[in-house]
């Protein structure tokens, strides 16, 4: 994998809590357009790892590059150094994070919290940032609902307004953590179609989810992890019909039978150059 076919490289990544250690030497590349699925049990992870790679936890070992570019260290005299709060706000512009909870500002309207952190973090004019809020609530189809506040809104449409959020930042970059967890099963259909849609565009994704058949779906490639290790790790075909550890097996057999909410553009059948 070439240095320009690399979107993000982690390298010999630790995380410890206190005595626990909830990542134990992570080693992994994302390319340029892939969109890369995290399964695994609660508590093997996952979250922590997105959480490091857009740097809203600082890892206790290891190295995170993003087109190249080291995360949250800089290199002074042959040792590396923590970067100071405003230089890890600048990397993280790129990169867009979507969570198991929805984030929205309960006094401002769906448009309003997409406009604000534009200007906030981008300093974006207020049409500007109006016209970038109002298309991106068009993209996730959600535009009708610009003026409601969040208490008006389904748990499904909160949702879709905190990936709009993200997508009006133009990132380069797309984490989801369990976007789908905290909403309610019928709902969960249109944050999964969103996210869907977004993967035939090429945006690069991470996606940490439990949804076993739209990661088969969307997913050029699925990774499954446990207890703070990459178990196992391959197409969709080869992690998802034919998994070889024990733990991804036992894990698949509680969660395979549940049907997907939609039907997702299938990625892992799209050619990468």
């Amino acid at each position: 994998m070439t240095d320009s076919a690399t979107k993000v490289r982690i390298v010999g990544l630790h995380k410890t809590y206190g005595t626990t250690e909830v990542l134990k030497g992570i080693d992994l590349a994302v390319r340029t357009g892939e969109i890369v699925s995290l399964m695994g049990p609660s508590g093997s992870g996952k979250s922590t790892l997105l959480r490091c790679v857009n740097q809203l936890v600082t890892p206790t070992a290891g190295q995170i590059y993003i087109d190249g570019v080291l995360q949250g260290q800089l290199v002074r005299k042959g040792k590396l150094h923590r970067l100071k709060a405003k230089s890890v706000a600048r990397q993280r512009i790129g990169t867009g994070m979507v969570f198991q909870q929805f984030n929205l500002f309960p006094n401002l309207t769906a448009l309003e919290n997409i406009v604000m952190p534009q200007q906030v973090v981008l300093g974006r004019s207020p049409e500007a940032a109006r016209e970038r809020a109002g298309a991106a609530l068009q993209r996730v189809g959600v535009a009708a609902r610009a003026d409601a506040y969040p208490a008006a809104l389904s748990g499904g449409q909160q949702q879709r307004v905190a990936i709009a959020r993200a997508l009006a930042m133009d990132p380069t970059l797309m984490l989801f953590d369990e976007p789908t967890s905290a909403l309610d099963p019928e709902l969960v259909g249109e944050v999964l179609s969103v996210i869907g849609e977004l993967a035939s565009t090429g945006m690069t994704m991470v996606i940490v989810t439990h949804e076993v058949a739209f990661a088969h779906e969307v997913s050029h490639r699925v990774i499954f992890m446990n207890d703070g290790c990459v178990v196992e790790e391959g197409s969709p075909a080869q992690v998802l019909d034919n998994p070889q550890q024990t733990r991804t097996q036992a894990f698949l057999k509680r969660h395979r039978d549940k049907p997907a909410a939609r039907s997702a553009p299938n990625a892992s059948a799209q050619t990468q150059e």
